[in-house]
């Protein structure tokens, strides 16, 4: 009976199908499979991560790329991506005499299957489209999404001469203002991005020029966050706009670990909050450079070394996007820096008082109004974030926790805590202090005369 069941069972579609896969695998199962993922940099944003907060993955003005396409709030910008296509040929064709949509698409016609692969499941969006027809709907987004973020980055910079009207919804002065902060915003959205090859392959057509890596990094980054470090040249091409901004928080060379990271626990505490570390001696200084690489402890003088962030409406979004990045992004081995500075922030800010305390020290430059709501938001980043067991700042961590830990300044931040917090603990504390010393010199006094007359 049991082999007649094994028998049946081993004559079922799936299993047929399995043993087939499980045969042509080999002794790598995950091979297949693993030609895909390490071309994907654009990931549909796990509804585990996304549930916590909707709007900080989903564009609210345009769309990039495929994911969105369709969205019905969307639609409304497509009119103007098609219109910004229009003008971008009309000049080049003014310039250069010729009618050049075919070689745009053809320029990117030619990487198509490494734009298809840069988004995670991508097959899934179309699948009861043939083959051929989505290749086509595919590069015609490619060529119109790549031509309008030129237009509107260009003009936004003043790079481009503005043949647009004045009363343009988008790129007149009035566009710039009120609707192109949004489109910068909705940018930064991991499932929103737009391959840089793209813009690429389109300069290349615009100008001859093939290596544009640079102008193409620049651009996007001067448009994206105008007061940003400059990025170093020759670093070849980044994978999408939100790759730019990770590259412009991330500048300079990574902190080398002092103990190599398999002989190095992890700190066993987490770090304390901005307030708590001042009452324990520890100084705030705002760091040179605003690269998250820039943060350091001088235990000798106890100052704690912080870049400066600006918080405005888009910081929640831009980390939010930013860590699900690093979250998602496994093959290329970027690290976890954003994510280990926003956990660090998150222990540091507990409540008003440290951002008053970190922004009083220019650190935190707070754009929105109330210090209770800056607090809000870094308290809210890390939920259901996991931060790798060796972090980028493991050693300012251990270092800032030893230097809490001494006696010293154990006793000092007791002290501090408890009699200068408020002006009223210190007046009760100074009272205290002052009837003890009425009290020592009464004593005095009268036990002097006895010792004089004897």
């Amino acid at each position: 009976m049991a082999s007649m069941r094994k028998t049946k069972l081993e004559e079922t579609a799936w299993v047929v199908d399995l043993e087939k896969a499980a045969a042509a695998a080999g002794d790598s199962p995950s091979s297949e499979a693993a030609r895909y993922w390490h071309r994907h940099s654009i990931y549909r944003v796990p509804s585990c991560i996304k549930d916590l907060n909707r709007r900080a993955y989903h564009p609210q003005v345009v769309s990039l790329g495929p994911f969105h396409h369709s969205h019905p709030n969307l639609l409304p910008m497509e009119t103007h991506k098609r219109r910004s296509l229009l003008h971008f040929l009309r000049r080049h064709r003014r310039r250069h005499k010729s009618s050049p949509l075919a070689e745009f698409a053809a320029a990117v016609a030619a990487v198509a299957d490494e734009l298809e692969g840069a988004y995670q499941g991508l097959a899934e969006e179309w699948p009861e489209e043939e083959v051929e027809e989505r290749r086509e709907r595919f590069l015609e987004m490619m060529v119109t999404d790549g031509c309008f973020l030129l237009e509107v980055m260009r003009t936004a910079t003043g790079w481009e001469v503005n043949d647009y009207a004045d009363d343009d919804p988008v790129f007149s002065s009035h566009g710039l203002l009120y609707t192109v902060p949004y489109i910068r915003r909705d940018m930064i959205m991991i499932e929103n991005q737009l391959p840089l090859l793209v813009l690429e392959k389109l300069v290349a057509v615009e100008t001859g020029i093939q290596e544009n890596e640079d102008f193409i990094n620049k651009l996007v980054l001067r448009f994206l966050s105008p007061e940003a470090w400059p990025m170093a040249t020759g670093v070849g091409l980044a994978l999408h706009p939100l790759d730019i901004l990770r590259r412009s928080l991330l500048f300079g060379p990574a902190p080398t670990p002092r103990v190599p990271p398999e002989t190095s626990p992890p700190p066993d505490d987490i770090i304390r909050s901005a307030e708590e570390l001042y009452e324990a001696g520890i100084r705030f200084r705002r760091s040179p450079t605003s690269s998250l690489h820039d943060i350091r402890f001088d235990a000798r003088r106890g100052v704690l070394h912080l870049p400066a962030i600006a918080v405005d409406d888009t910081t929640e979004y831009m980390l939010l996007n930013l860590m699900a990045f690093e979250r998602l992004h496994t093959h290329a081995g970027g690290g976890n820096d954003v994510t280990a500075y926003v956990f660090f922030m998150d222990n540091m800010v507990d409540s008003a008082r440290d951002v008053a305390l970190l922004a009083a020290r220019r650190i935190v430059v707070n754009t929105v109004g109330s210090d209770k709501a800056v607090a809000r938001m870094f308290n809210g980043l890390s939920r259901d974030v996991v931060l790798e067991p060796v972090s980028a700042l493991d050693d300012v961590h251990r270092e800032v926790n030893a230097y809490c830990r001494r006696r010293w300044h154990r006793w000092r931040a007791n002290l501090v805590h408890t009699y200068f917090r408020s002006p009223w603990s210190f007046l009760s504390l100074a009272a205290a202090v002052f009837l003890l010393v009425m009290t020592v010199m009464q004593t005095v006094y009268t036990v002097l005369p006895f010792y004089k007359g004897g």
